[in-house]
């Protein structure tokens, strides 16, 4: 067949709560997920048998491409005796807190199934989606949510507002599992009623929503990322926070101007890589 590509957005975490510990060691969470404009791409072809997957940017075994492994679970699970080739161009920065990976692995359950004329239900992408990672789910839909439980309970967000964004990501990365490890969980209010109030007011400040309780644990590994957030600010953001388990900071714009103005000044710096892109 033809190479079919398809263009794999990031995401940012405008709002992360952790709310428990649960009994298999995971964590519940209540997190407000935007996808934003930063693109990998990921050319995809169909072959007789085998799986090969390339993505020079990353320096780890083949097989522990969790797109590798997404194509594994996708072709177990639909008993389809085929191959495939995919090759991975990286725009989105690794380990990150962006969730560059997981947006590969759910592109590729999504251009698969429908390649191969949807063997599977949507029911049974989402399995094999959170089976990959917690952030994997989010991206079978690629819209404004609220992700809760370990992220795959994902319910969609009418009319989020169109926000501009700045991001900068310090060319460290950090392990998830040592930030949630370190993390001091405090009781936490009723979330999904603050969540709820927010959006049923008319005239709300999304803003008071940036929250995440991951950030002060990262933030006692990668101190610059508070340089980043107060620089942002300065440069005329709405808010700033970090995304995820970090070390990426995002800069809120009300506007593509305002954005696009900030964007060389704080690049300028060089406190990482720094991207400028509108939500989705």
């Amino acid at each position: 067949m033809d190479v079919l590509t398809v263009k794999t957005p990031c995401k940012i975490n405008f709002r992360l709560k952790v709310l428990n510990r649960r009994k298999d060691g995971y964590h519940n969470i209540s997190s407000i997920m935007v996808p934003v404009a930063i693109y990998d791409d990921i050319d995809i072809s169909l072959k007789s048998s085998g799986i090969r997957v390339v993505c020079p940017a990353l320096s780890i075994p083949e097989k522990d491409n969790i797109v590798y492994k997404a194509i594994e679970a996708f072709f177990s699970k639909a008993k389809i005796n085929h191959g495939v080739s995919v090759n991975i161009t990286k725009r989105i920065p690794a380990g990150a807190g962006l969730g560059g990976g997981s947006s590969d692995a759910a592109a590729v359950l999504k251009a698969l199934n429908t390649i191969l004329s949807n063997p599977l239900s949507l029911d049974v992408l989402e399995d094999l989606a959170l089976k990959l990672g917690a952030d994997v789910p989010f991206f079978l839909k690629n819209v404004p949510c609220i992700a809760k439980g370990v992220g795959n309970i994902i319910t969609p967000i009418k009319d989020w507002p169109r926000f501009w964004y700045v991001i900068v990501t310090p060319r460290i990365n950090i392990a998830t599992s040592w930030v949630y490890s370190n993390l001091n969980l405090k009781l936490t209010q009723d979330e999904d009623k603050a969540i709820i109030g927010w959006f049923g007011k008319i005239n709300s400040n999304v803003f008071s929503m940036l929250e995440n309780d991951l950030e002060r644990v990262t933030v006692s590994m990668v101190p610059s990322i508070q340089i980043i957030k107060d620089t942002l600010m300065e440069l005329g953001a709405a808010g700033s926070l970090m995304s995820g388990s970090g070390p990426s900071v995002f800069g809120v714009f009300e506007s593509e101007d305002k954005a696009k103005a900030a964007f060389p000044l704080i690049a300028s710096r060089n406190l990482g890589d720094t991207f400028v892109c509108a939500g989705l």
